[in-house]
C-alpha cells in the first residue's frame, strides 16, 4: 500500500507504485512466514532500498506438505507500465543446507545476450530485487529455501516491454533499484534506451546505428533498412546520441517524423511537446533563410501542425525547406556532439508526403 505517497510532476500530484521487485519481494516473504507459521497471512511488510516501508496485500495463498506460495499485485501508482495490476506469484520450499536459491518460473523472462545483470540462460530477476527477497527472508528465518517467482501473464504482458530488444525473452522481468515507482521516470526511460544500445553494440558491433524516436519511424526506417540495428529514443534525442557517441559507434542515422525533427533542426534535444513546443517556428527560422516573402511566413505561422506547415511550403513552392531541416538536424548533432566530420545521416518523414532526406 503506497496510497499516500506521491510526486510533483508538471504541476500535477502522481501516485507512486511499488515495482516488480518488490512485489517479488513480498511475495517470497509471505510464503516463507506462512511455510514457518502454518497459517495463511492476509498482509506483509517489506523494506524497500528508497527508505519507504511497504504493507502488501497478500493474494492467492496456498499452502502444502512443505510448499507455500501466493502472490502481490503489481501496482505502477499513476505510471503508465504494462505489468501494472499483473500477479507476481512467489513459492517456497524448505531447503536443508542453508541456502536461498532463487529462480524464475512461467512468464519470467531469460537472459539471452550476455552484458546484462546475470549470465545468459538465467531468469531475469534483477541483483537488487534478487538481494531485496533474500533480505527479507534472513528477516524472519535462518532456514534455506528453494524461491521460485512467476507470473502466470508475463509471457504476454513480456511482449509488451522493450524486454526482447534488450536480449530477455520468454516474460517479464523483476526489476527495480528502488523498489518504489516514481511515476513517468526520465531516468528509468533513458536507461532502457542505453540497454538497447548496448545490446545492439554486443549483437551487431559498433559500425552503425540507427535511431528511432516512435513507433511510425520503426516502420519507416525497417523499410529503408530491414535488419539492420535500430534503437528508439522516444524524445531523448540528446541523451541517446551522447551515449551512443561515447559507446564508439562508426556512424548513426536517425529516421524520424517532421514533428519531432522539426524541432531537433533549430537544437532542441528532448523534443517532448511539454519541454517545447518549437515546430512552426522551426519552419519560419527556415523561410526566413530562404529569403520567403512574409506572405508566405505570416501563412505558416497560422499553421497548427508540421504536417500542415509542410503541406502549406510545398503548396507555396518551398519543398526543398524539409531537406534543407533534415541537414539541420545533422548539423545541430554535430555541434552538440562537438565533432564536426561525424557521420551522421537525418532523413525526415511526412505522413502524408512520405521521406526526405538532407
Amino acid at each position: 500500500m503506497i496510497k499516500d505517497l506521491h510526486i510533483i510532476k508538471n504541476g500535477k500530484a502522481l501516485r507512486c507504485g511499488y515495482t516488480t521487485g518488490s512485489c517479488a519481494a513480498g511475495a517470497a516473504k509471505a510464503a516463507v512466514s506462512m511455510l514457518q507459521s502454518g497459517k495463511v497471512i492476509d498482509y506483509i511488510d517489506i523494506d524497500t532500498p528508497a527508505g519507504i516501508p511497504l504493507i502488501l496485500k497478500v493474494n492467492n495463498q496456498y499452502m502444502g506438505e512443505n510448499l507455500a506460495l501466493c502472490s502481490i499485485t503489481k501496482d505502477g501508482g499513476d505510471d503508465p507500465d504494462a505489468t501494472d495490476g499483473m500477479e507476481i506469484y512467489a513459492s517456497a520450499k524448505r531447503r536443508k543446507d542453508g541456502a536461498i536459491i532463487i529462480d524464475g518460473g512461467e512468464g519470467i523472462g531469460r537472459i539471452m545476450r550476455k552484458g546484462l545483470f546475470g549470465d545468459v540462460g538465467e531468469a531475469a530477476i534483477n541483483p537488487v530485487p534478487r538481494e531485496m527477497i533474500e533480505k527479507e527472508i534472513r528477516e524472519i528465518s535462518d532456514w534455506g529455501y528453494d524461491i521460485l517467482i512467476y507470473a502466470p501473464e508475463g509471457k504476454a504482458i513480456g511482449l509488451k516491454t522493450f524486454n526482447k530488444n534488450i536480449g530477455i525473452e520468454g516474460g517479464i522481468s523483476i526489476i527495480g533499484t528502488k523498489g518504489i515507482v516514481y511515476p513517468m521516470s526520465d531516468d528509468a526511460l533513458k536507461k532502457t534506451i542505453y540497454m538497447e544500445v548496448d545490446a545492439i553494440k554486443e549483437k551487431y558491433g559498433k559500425d552503425n546505428i540507427i535511431l528511432i524516436p516512435g513507433n511510425h519511424g520503426e516502420k519507416v526506417a525497417e523499410s529503408l533498412y530491414k535488419g539492420e540495428p535500430k534503437v528508439k529514443v522516444s524524445n531523448y534525442i540528446g541523451e541517446a546520441i551522447s551515449y551512443i557517441y561515447s559507446e564508439g559507434f562508426k556512424t548513426m542515422k536517425l529516421i524520424g517524423h517532421i514533428g519531432k525533427l522539426s524541432k531537433l533542426s533549430i537544437g532542441v534535444f528532448n523534443t517532448h511537446s511539454k519541454i517545447c513546443d518549437s515546430r512552426i517556428e522551426a519552419f519560419i527560422y527556415y523561410l526566413a533563410l530562404m529569403e520567403a516573402p512574409i506572405m508566405i511566413i505570416n501563412r505558416i505561422n497560422k499553421c497548427l501542425t508540421a504536417e500542415e506547415a509542410l503541406n502549406a511550403c510545398i503548396d507555396e513552392g518551398y519543398g526543398e525547406i524539409v531537406n534543407i531541416m533534415a541537414r539541420g538536424c545533422e548539423n545541430r548533432i554535430k555541434r552538440y556532439l562537438k565533432d564536426d566530420i561525424y557521420p551522421i545521416k537525418a532523413m525526415i518523414f511526412s505522413m502524408e508526403r512520405g521521406v526526405f532526406m538532407g
